[in-house]
Protein backbone atom coordinates (compact mmCIF):
# COMPACT_ATOMS: atom_id res chain seq x y z
CA UNK A 1 0.00 0.00 0.00
CA UNK A 2 1.33 3.45 -0.84
CA UNK A 3 1.92 6.22 1.63
CA UNK A 4 -0.86 8.69 1.01
CA UNK A 5 -1.38 10.80 4.13
CA UNK A 6 0.89 13.33 5.78
CA UNK A 7 1.00 13.00 9.56
CA UNK A 8 2.23 15.95 11.62
CA UNK A 9 3.52 15.16 15.10
CA UNK A 10 2.44 18.31 16.96
CA UNK A 11 4.50 17.38 20.02
CA UNK A 12 7.70 17.38 17.94
CA UNK A 13 6.96 20.29 15.57
CA UNK A 14 8.71 23.54 16.44
CA UNK A 15 7.04 25.73 13.81
CA UNK A 16 9.92 26.47 11.47
CA UNK A 17 7.63 26.34 8.44
CA UNK A 18 10.01 24.48 6.13
CA UNK A 19 7.38 21.84 5.34
CA UNK A 20 4.86 24.48 4.28
CA UNK A 21 7.47 26.00 1.96
CA UNK A 22 8.32 22.63 0.42
CA UNK A 23 4.73 21.41 0.20
CA UNK A 24 2.70 24.57 -0.27
CA UNK A 25 0.09 22.75 -2.37
CA UNK A 26 -1.00 20.90 0.79
CA UNK A 27 0.21 22.98 3.75
CA UNK A 28 0.01 26.59 4.89
CA UNK A 29 1.54 28.21 7.96
CA UNK A 30 -0.43 29.59 10.87
CA UNK A 31 0.58 32.89 12.45
CA UNK A 32 3.29 31.14 14.53
CA UNK A 33 4.80 29.18 11.62
CA UNK A 34 3.16 25.84 12.37
CA UNK A 35 1.82 23.85 9.39
CA UNK A 36 -1.88 23.50 8.73
CA UNK A 37 -3.49 21.45 5.99
CA UNK A 38 -5.19 23.60 3.36
CA UNK A 39 -8.00 21.02 3.40
CA UNK A 40 -8.53 21.32 7.16
CA UNK A 41 -7.75 17.61 7.66
CA UNK A 42 -5.57 16.49 10.55
CA UNK A 43 -3.62 14.13 8.27
CA UNK A 44 -4.10 15.50 4.75
CA UNK A 45 -4.14 13.23 1.74
CA UNK A 46 -1.11 13.50 -0.50
CA UNK A 47 -2.03 13.07 -4.18
CA UNK A 48 0.29 10.86 -6.23
CA UNK A 49 1.87 13.76 -8.18
CA UNK A 50 2.92 15.41 -4.88
CA UNK A 51 4.34 12.35 -3.11
CA UNK A 52 7.92 13.09 -4.17
CA UNK A 53 7.63 16.61 -2.69
CA UNK A 54 6.00 15.19 0.45
CA UNK A 55 8.86 12.72 0.94
CA UNK A 56 11.31 15.58 0.55
CA UNK A 57 9.46 17.62 3.19
CA UNK A 58 9.49 14.63 5.55
CA UNK A 59 13.22 14.06 4.99
CA UNK A 60 14.09 17.72 5.56
CA UNK A 61 11.97 18.40 8.64
CA UNK A 62 14.53 19.51 11.25
CA UNK A 63 12.28 18.35 14.11
CA UNK A 64 11.41 14.99 12.50
CA UNK A 65 7.76 15.92 12.99
CA UNK A 66 6.43 14.69 9.64
CA UNK A 67 5.84 11.24 8.24
CA UNK A 68 3.92 9.68 5.41
CA UNK A 69 1.42 7.03 6.46
CA UNK A 70 -1.00 4.64 4.79
CA UNK A 71 -4.67 5.29 5.21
Amino acid sequence: MSENRLHIDWTACDGRGLCAELLNEILIEDEWGYPLARSGETAPTVPEPLRKNARRAVDRCPALALRLVNS
